[in-house]
């Protein structure tokens, strides 16, 4: 029995001949944005969106070739299952199991790196054999990708939890669907009807712990969008502050991948986290609030408190986050 694992980033394989998912070939076409979820977002498929190349693309001319047979048999039933509790709202997604939103968002965010490596490449930003490119980020980006194994094949984690997501309620029912993402953090957000999604794919669950104060504060209290992007400005600027690059024990055996976590802490004795700054935070958040209008100068305006729509807005005020455990 063939063990190996399929490792893209072993080959820097992103010429659309194999599986991006499994290596196999042949190969069809299959989109990056589902077409239920056009179809439920009251989309027509031409909107737009910007890569990273500056190349303008339309949700539905974004595709990855995909092995039909992964497709069929575990792609599609994903699919399905991620629409089924769509489909419900708020309700569907709270008792989704997190493994499976982690393998959906992650395919989502895997997908558009396929995509944009292609045009990295294009463009002579990466070499054919990725020489180029951060062996930090490949590291992390070949760690996502055998994590994502676990959509078509056994993957155990034991006893840890390689992501951070949450799901809040919002307290509009019909909100515009809308999510944005930071591939070099592997970090995601995504509202819709009347609830929002904040993931972090690859920090062992640290951001999560890192905003305990604010999302025990929340519990299931529906959220304004100004809230939710509130929320989801903390999560992307902590995953850039998180200055660790998690490392894996990872052993295939009998069809199965096995991962075992190593402790972030490691060797080293300093936070987890680089300091939060209040100032470059204020400028993450104005970028989230774009659409209500709020300029830096009123965010920062107190420099020591910066602007909340929550009463107790809990925000970091020590500069140290260790954990014994990683």
């Amino acid at each position: 029995m063939n063990t190996a694992i399929y490792q893209p980033f072993k080959s820097f394989d992103f010429k659309n001949q194999l599986c991006f998912l499994s290596g196999e070939s042949p190969v069809e076409p299959s989109r990056v944005l589902p077409e239920w979820l056009i179809k439920m977002a009251n989309l027509t498929g031409d909107e737009q969106i910007k890569l990273l190349d500056e190349s303008i693309r339309t949700y539905q001319s974004l595709t990855v070739p995909t092995s039909p047979q992964v497709y069929a048999n575990f792609i599609s039933p994903l699919e399905n299952k991620i629409a089924a509790a769509f489909e419900k709202g708020y309700a569907g997604l709270a008792n989704l199991e997190d493994v499976d939103l982690f393998n959906w968002i992650g395919k989502l965010m895997y997908s558009f790196l396929y995509i944009e490596m292609q045009g990295a490449i294009r463009l002579n930003q990466l070499s054919g054999d990725g020489m180029n490119m951060s062996q930090g980020l490949m590291h992390k980006f070949g760690n996502l990708h055998t994590m994502l194994q676990g959509i078509y094949k056994p993957v155990v984690f034991e006893e840890f939890t390689p992501w951070s997501i949450i799901i809040v309620p919002l307290a509009e029912t019909n909100t515009a669907f809308s999510f944005r993402d930071e591939i070099n953090t592997l970090t995601f957000s995504l509202k819709f009807k009347d609830f929002g999604i904040i993931a972090c794919l690859q920090d062992n669950g640290t951001n999560k712990r890192y905003h305990h104060e604010i999302l025990e504060s929340i519990n299931d209290t529906k959220l304004s969008e100004q809230q939710f992007e509130e929320i989801a400005a903390r999560f992307f600027y902590s995953a850039y502050l998180f200055n660790r690059l998690p490392e894996y024990n990872i052993m295939p055996a009998h069809g199965t991948i096995y991962i075992d976590a190593m402790p972030l802490k490691g060797t080293q004795n300093k936070a987890l986290f680089d300091v939060w700054a209040h100032k470059t935070y204020a400028q993450v958040l104005e970028n989230f609030w774009k659409p209500w209008g709020h300029t830096l100068f009123e965010i920062i305006k107190d420099p020591s408190a910066p602007l909340s729509y929550f009463n107790d807005p809990h925000l970091p005020t020590h500069l140290r986050f260790l954990e014994n455990e990683g």
